[in-house]
């Protein structure tokens, strides 16, 4: 078990790690994911040992790495981890075979068990036989193995990831990410991925962390924090959705009747049981795979919401949708390809499932 107890961390009088409070299962893969400057990469290296903390505790199974308050702090080389930089850090004047062994060497292992574990680790990341190859001769997907082989050689019990697919186009990255999850579960390894990319955090995470401006907002699995934002601000970070302004006209157990702006009237279900009351200021928060798009008709329900394509755009798999509501707000809806309601058309939005509500 890694526990992060209180962390802080500034830099020149900025605020970069705000109180991090984090506990990470063994055998798991943990991802931090947020924006450019939000502290995950901070916190990373103070997990490497690479930062110091201002503020706060760490432990890794029983075994304190950094206590503040006592002013202790686990050199980097004692602590068991490996890590992988999101720029690969390759040694070019030496071969595949001696960037891995790099570590092994430092630690004083024998030449004959030094050959033993890079062949054996080399295996493991698809790179069996390149020991005599020249480093700086290998793709970026190969470049990328050879850093998750250094990494690995050592036996670490923690492996630490900085954004390590970034560089990479996105074919291999999906790849990439297959081959690490299938490593992690064979090793049985416990990793902490700092990452932006939303993608590499739910397809290989047990659990994800959400950062912003140096403090954790949420932590779930990758469907709690998709379907269940914790704030506005993962609302509109994680994944695509609009936002309707709505106001309360009647209220009827988990039954709402509600105005949307413009004047429509339609009825949404409080599923989280808000025990929200009449006349209160709401927004109704939706994805755009949950929203149909259906032709205008005479036989439109009640609480159908009536709106124009205003754009239709192609992006690979389905037709991004931007509806512009009758006296409302622009919605955002996926069209499959094989039936596509274009521009100036006129529509029926209905949802799969009632939207979210959110008190204004």
């Amino acid at each position: 078990m890694l526990t992060i107890q209180s962390l802080k961390k500034s830099f020149d009088g900025r605020t970069v790690l705000d109180g991090v409070d984090v506990s990470i299962e063994d055998g798991k893969i943990f991802t931090v994911l947020g924006d450019s400057g939000c502290g995950k990469t901070t916190l990373l290296r103070i997990l490497a040992g690479l930062e110091t903390a201002d503020g706060g505790r760490i432990e890794f199974n029983g075994a304190t790495w950094v206590d503040t308050a006592a002013r202790h702090l686990l050199p980097p080389q004692n602590r068991g981890i490996g890590l992988v930089f999101q720029s690969y850090a390759i040694w070019p004047h030496m071969t595949v075979g001696q960037n891995v062994a790099y570590p092994l060497r430092r630690a004083g292992l024998k030449r004959q068990d030094i050959a033993e574990r890079v062949s054996q680790t080399l295996a493991i990341v698809g790179l069996a036989g390149f020991e005599q190859r020249s480093a700086t001769r290998l793709s970026g997907g190969q470049q990328q193995r050879v850093a998750m082989a250094r990494a690995l050689a050592p036996e670490p019990k923690l492996l630490l990831l900085d954004e390590p697919f970034s560089n990479l186009d996105v074919s291999l990255r999906s790849q990439l990410r297959r081959e690490l999850k299938d490593i992690q579960q064979r090793l049985g390894l416990t990793i902490v991925l700092v990452t932006h990319d939303q993608l590499d955090a739910f397809t290989l995470s047990d659990q994800v962390a959400v950062m912003r401006a140096g403090r954790v907002e949420q932590i779930g699995t990758a469907q709690e924090i998709y379907e269940r934002p914790a704030s506005d601000y993962i609302r509109s970070f994680v994944g695509r959705s609009s936002s309707l302004s709505a106001k309360v006209i009647q209220e009827n157990g988990s039954e709402l009747k509600v105005r949307l702006k413009g004047g429509k009237l339609t009825s949404v279900r409080d599923e989280e049981a808000n025990a929200i009351s009449v006349g209160t200021s709401i927004s109704l928060w939706a994805r755009p795979e949950d929203i149909v798009l259906c032709l205008a008709s005479p036989e439109a329900q009640a609480d159908d919401l009536a709106g124009r394509v205003r754009e239709v755009t192609f992006i690979g798999d389905r037709f991004e949708t931007v509806v512009d509501l009758y006296g409302g707000e622009p919605l955002l809806a996926y069209q499959s390809r094989s039936a596509v309601l274009g521009p100036g058309t006129e529509v029926i939005v209905r949802f799969l499932s009632s939207p979210t509500i959110i008190r204004s």
